[in-house]
This record gives C-alpha cells, structure tokens and sequence, in this order.
C-alpha cells in the first residue's frame, strides 16, 4: 500500500510539474510574446511607418518606456489598411518624415531596440522564473518520491529574478550599442 501511495505521489509531481511548464509556456507566448517576436525580427517585415513625431512613451503608471514614434504604416501585404501606428521603443529619435521598416504585434509596430530588447526580455524572464522554480521542485519531488524541502528553490528564485534583471539590462545595452554601430 505504502508503495502505491509513493508512484501516486510521484506520478503527480510529475504531471505538476508538465502541466507548470505548460502554463509557463501559454502565458509567456500569450503576453510578452508576439512583441518579443516582432521585437527580435521573427518572420518578415510587416510594413513600413513613415514618422510623424518621436516622444518619450510611458507605461499605463508612467513609467518611461523608451522613446514612441507616431507615424503613417503602409503594411506590405495586400489588402491591409494604411493607418496610424505607434512605433513603440524605437531604437533612436527618428526625424519627422524618416521611414522605419517594422513588425506589428497587439496594434503597434516595433523595431530591434535595445530598449524593447530590455523590456519585454526582463518581463518574460521575470514571469518564467516561479513557474520553472515550481516545476523544478515538483520534479524534485517526483524524482525523490517525496516532499523536497522547498527552501533552496526559493533562493534560487530569487537569484534568478536578480540574474534577470542584470541579463536584461545588459543584452539591452549590447543590442543598443549592436544597432548603433550597426
């Protein structure tokens, strides 16, 4: 009996610990993700925003965010509207009149900006590590065949959390300074 009590428990972290990294996975795709996408330049180019003015963007507390461009987008596929568009975290202060190759996600257009770069990659790191501190410990418990104390897995949550800050900040400033130069 006390065996078949052991698999069920095991058997139970095991599947916690697939359906955490699933729901890590959904939410990340669902929230930072098609803007990381457009961001770091997944598929092909979407339009072109022709800018009308550049200004300092701030988030819904008011934050800054990066510098946000208004313009005209002209999509490059048939049969979409030409509109006004918000070229979020533009990688520079662009001159009115200047065009800007982007990639739509949610409404707005993006561009590679060591700003975005920063942003959404600190806000998915920063929504990915308890969901992987908790699948990490449910595998524990599976693999053990009982409750892991669960101290050492806090730490390192919260190493992590720190570590990606720093990471963040710092492939920010390495695409900015990349965009730059380049």
């Amino acid at each position: 009996m006390r065996g078949g009590v052991r698999k069920l428990g095991r058997g139970a972290a095991a599947v916690g610990a697939v359906v955490t990294l699933g729901v890590a996975g959904w939410l990340t795709w669902l929230l930072p993700g098609p803007q990381i996408a457009a961001v770091v330049g997944v598929g092909a180019v979407d339009g072109v925003v022709s800018v009308h003015e550049c200004h300092e963007g701030t988030d819904a507390e008011g934050y800054t965010t990066g510098t946000d461009c208004t313009g005209w987008y002209t999509p490059r596929r048939p049969g979409e509207a030409e509109r006004e568009i918000v070229l979020a975290t533009a990688a520079e202060d662009y001159r009115p009149g200047a065009e800007v190759e982007v990639r739509t996600a949610r409404g707005r257009a993006y561009e590679l900006s060591g700003t975005a770069v920063a942003n959404f990659g600190t806000g998915a790191g920063l929504l990915l590590v308890p969901f992987l501190t908790l699948a990490a410990w449910l595998t524990a418990c599976a693999r053990r065949g009982r409750v892991e104390n669960g101290e050492g897995y806090f730490f390192a949550a919260l190493a992590a959390m720190v570590a990606v800050l720093v990471l963040g900040m710092a492939a920010g400033a390495l695409v900015g300074i990349g965009t730059f130069v380049f």
